[in-house]
């Protein structure tokens, strides 16, 4: 537990003058307090090695103490250098199991000499915050923490548990979302901030809203091949190096059976009128029969291909020792993004097949974690959908798989349905995630906020 502190009266100090946070109680979440609680966010340099994220869980604590949770309602709990982050706003039927929201403190890392401005000095400029993080997941993470403080204030009680949890290694090990995931996996499900959102279109305005429902499996393969070597003068039919190149042909030809589930037909469905062209009525036809000539026309388009099949790929090879010497070993890492639903080991027992060398080794590295897809509730799409209704009228929601992992992987691989639901709508150009010059639209706020509300007071009543 955490020692309590009340900063949410006072004056946060940014780079730049200084920002006050309202007083008095409030009718709903408060957009100053949102963006204000983002700035400061952005100030906490939470890149891993720094010890900074228990420094941000301890200010989060103090906005939400400000707001009525008291001591046993937070909980902050060291993990090495980085914490986990845990508040609590209790329903009123014990009965029911909670309802999960989640987020990441932590950010990768920004070197200071590529930025236009620091990184770590949080700046509004031309309608946008800048900074690392202002995406990634800050923004996201200050409107769930600001979105609990506004209810708590407002005196709703709701009648299914509600608990914000905030991972501090999402973007390296995910120690801490395991963790998390471990500790919190008896619920009924999962909201996760760090995925999901809207599109923007050039003049700013609204395209469609992604829901996340699933994620593809991360999993790194090594395939090694060995010979004794020898004198680069008198040339064998062993060459690893040789072997190795045939091997990554191989791979690259490869494709694996074209897969669909719930998700990617919805997703399909909604998107190929407005896709239109030989890709919509293959995304069509592909949904409603598995079409196999239709996967392979979208598989040749690079946003599609993760969306009908596993794919692997070539993206490292090591191989020699000297100008002079015939090679002894050569390597190379293949790097999967495994459709839900199949096991690493069956991705493994196809590239096997594929590379067709008895010789060659095959590893798995690190303890790759798979889990499905989580199924299309209608409670969740009726409230997502009525969200983002009421902020952009007309607009459509697709359900989406990623091909990326967040913190809800872990949740989903013990069986807790995980929905990534970000209330933050951008265009495609200003996307710097984990890039230079990191920003996030400020003018989104106020409807992020009424977002959150609404599907939080959907789910938890």
């Amino acid at each position: 537990m955490i020692g309590k502190k009340r900063v949410g009266k006072a004056l946060l100090v940014l780079a730049g003058g200084a920002l006050a946070v309202p007083q008095g109680a409030m009718a709903a979440p408060d957009p100053v307090l949102a963006k204000a609680v983002l700035m400061k966010s952005v100030a906490f340099r939470t890149v891993a090695g720094a010890g900074e994220v228990p420094k941000l869980a301890a200010y989060y604590a103090s906005i939400l103490q400000d707001a009525g949770f008291g001591d046993k309602d937070i909980e902050i709990t060291p993990v090495g250098e980085t914490a986990t982050f845990a508040v609590t706003m209790r329903g009123t039927d014990p009965n029911l199991k909670p309802l999960l929201m989640i987020g990441h403190m932590d950010v990768v890392a920004a070197n200071r000499a590529d930025w236009a401005r620091d990184p770590f000095v949080p700046v509004e400029e031309n309608g946008y915050v800048f900074g690392r993080g202002a995406e990634d997941n800050k923004y996201d993470v200050a409107m769930m923490v600001a979105t609990l403080a506004g209810l708590k204030q407002e005196g709703w009680k709701p009648r299914r548990t509600i608990i914000l949890l905030l991972s501090g290694d999402e973007e390296t090990d995910m120690r801490t979302t395991r963790a998390l995931a471990a500790k919190y996996k008896d619920a009924e499900l999962l909201l996760n901030g760090d995925s999901g959102g809207g599109l923007l279109d050039e003049a700013g305005r609204p395209v469609l809203y992604q829901l996340q429902a699933a994620e593809k499996t991360y999993a790194d393969f090594e395939i090694g091949f060995t010979d004794p070597g020898g004198h680069s003068s008198a040339p064998t039919l062993g060459n690893p190096i040789y072997r190795l190149a045939k091997a990554i042909d191989r791979i690259a030809a490869y494709r694996f059976a074209p897969m669909r589930n719930e998700l990617t037909q919805a997703s399909m469905r909604l998107s190929a009128d407005r896709i239109g062209g030989d890709i919509g009525a293959a995304m069509k036809r592909y949904a409603e029969t598995g079409d196999r000539d239709a996967a392979d026309l979208l598989s040749a388009r690079p946003e599609f291909v993760g969306q009908v099949r596993t794919t692997c790929v070539a993206t490292m090879a090591q191989a020699g020792h000297a100008l002079n010497a015939l090679p002894q070993s050569a390597k190379v890492s293949v790097n999967c993004r495994i459709f839900p639903g199949v096991s690493v080991e069956a991705v493994k027992a196809e590239l096997v097949k594929a590379v067709d060398d008895s010789g060659a080794s095959f590893t798995t590295l690190g303890d790759p974690v798979t889990s499905d897809a989580s199924p299309l509730r209608t409670d969740v799409m009726e409230a997502v959908t009525a969200a983002v209704a009421a902020r952009y009228p007309g607009i459509p929601v697709v359900p989406s798989m990623s091909a990326g992992a967040t913190d809800s992987l872990y949740f989903r691989a013990l069986g807790v349905p995980s929905y990534g639901v970000g209330s933050l709508f951008m265009r495609a150009e200003d996307g710097f995630a984990h890039g230079l010059n990191e920003r996030a639209p400020v003018d989104g706020i106020p409807g992020a906020l009424r977002q959150w509300e609404s599907i939080v007071k959907a789910l938890a009543r």
